[in-house]
């Protein structure tokens, strides 16, 4: 059956829950970006300090990406994103006990396990289910998830902080094991990997070595978007405390326009691919980033501080949205479940460093400055990178 050929119900219920799996776990990701500098208060250190919860989280991702893309290459895409949302939900709510910095940092290494392998099976699952002249749209649509549970983490933030604290927070990271159910019920497993997945572990890793060339493109491109996201949202809201001086239900507020940004970027630059190609809206995106920069970092006023958090974000995220697309056309069938999300968590692991490194140079130079000089590189970098690749724009799955 092609794509074409699918039932509409089996492709939004697949589209909806790669969409939910990764806005929950963007949610939780990012109450911790929130809640940094009270989780660094209650456990006694400093926001350096704070920031290595939030780098040995990205760390991990790869090890959630290697295992859950290998069982989603070798079993399908169903059954280990099942196992997945069950898994990083119970972590999430085990968080909100953690008694010491030492199991909070447990605990987070844990969490990125499965935050690193929800994205590979959820974008392989939603991407081979959805009809090719719709897959720049609704992978613009699938990618901001991540924006959406960064809205609704900065909602719960503003909401529930004042009154209860960081921790009753992650108790709502329960919610993913409801969202293993409706997986269950209403998504079928993809006919793209039945058509083509492996006859054995053998095969699958002789499948996955001959490719190794676009598995090492994927992980530099990666790196690149990596840092632009990482580096301009993780210690956004640190440093609007720290050079702007504004309180948590500003910072929260601004965080959030920041989102909408987010998502209406991603899709508009998502279907601005289908037209013009993924490579070309990925580097228009980040250019455009650039010149957002000054009012990103060094506006006199809060309304043209909130304007550029959403330029900013609408940009970014909008060259994001076209990743899902671009690396499941860059992947071959039978390693789809594996390749573009190893391939994106080693991104993670190499840049998970910039929030450590923005922290490192906010101690030495002004925070506008460093968020100012980080975004110009890595924007520029991701720019070039993507340029040098290639791109397999609209093809047919497991033909």
């Amino acid at each position: 059956m092609s794509a074409k050929a699918k039932p509409p119900s089996d492709q939004n219920a697949a589209v909806a829950a790669s969409f939910l799996g990764w806005t929950l776990d963007a949610f939780d990701y990012f109450l911790v970006i929130y809640g940094l500098t009270a989780i660094a208060h209650e456990f006694h250190k400093s926001d350096k300090e704070m920031a290595l919860a939030i780098t040995i989280t990205l760390a991990f991702r790869p090890v959630g990406a290697f295992l859950f893309g290998l069982l989603a290459d070798r079993y399908g895409r169903r059954t280990p994103l099942m196992i997945d949302l069950v898994f990083y939900s119970a972590i999430e709510v085990a968080t909100a006990f953690a008694p010491t910095y030492t199991s909070f940092l447990i605990l987070r290494a844990l969490f990125g396990i499965g935050m690193g392998g929800e994205w590979g099976v959820g974008a392989s699952l939603a991407m081979e289910k959805v009809p090719p002249r719709l897959r720049g749209l609704l992978s613009g649509l699938l990618q901001q998830g991540y924006a959406v549970g960064n809205l609704l983490a900065a909602l719960c933030y503003f909401f529930l902080f004042q009154r209860w604290g960081w921790r009753p927070m992650f108790l709502l990271g329960g919610l993913p094991a409801l969202l293993a159910l409706f997986v269950r019920v209403k998504v079928k497993e993809s006919e793209a990997w039945e058509r083509t997945k492996s006859a054995d572990w053998g095969q699958l890793w002789a499948s996955i070595f001959s490719h190794w060339k676009i598995f090492l493109y994927i992980a530099l491109l990666m790196t690149f978007m990596n840092f632009s996201s990482h580096g301009t949202q993780d210690m956004y809201p640190t440093f609007l405390q720290r050079y702007f001086h504004f309180d948590g239900p500003r910072r929260t507020m601004i965080s959030a326009i920041a989102s909408v940004g987010a998502i209406v970027g991603g899709l508009v630059f998502g279907a601005m691919s289908d037209r013009i190609g993924r490579r070309r809206a990925i580097i228009t995106a980040l250019l455009l980033a650039v010149v957002v920069i000054p009012l990103w970092a060094f506006s006199p006023v809060t309304s043209m501080i909130v304007a550029g958090a959403f330029l900013m974000q609408f940009m970014v995220q909008g060259a994001w949205g076209v990743i899902p697309a671009h690396l499941s056309e860059l992947a071959p069938d039978s390693v789809r479940g594996f390749l573009p999300g190893f391939g994106y968590q080693c991104g993670v692991l190499i840049s998970g460093s910039i929030v450590y490194i923005q922290a490192f140079l906010a101690e030495r130079m002004s925070y506008a400055a460093t968020m100012a000089a980080t975004g110009a590189v890595v924007f520029i970098g991701g720019a070039i990178v993507t340029a040098l690749g290639r791109e397999q724009h609209g093809r047919e799955f497991g033909a």
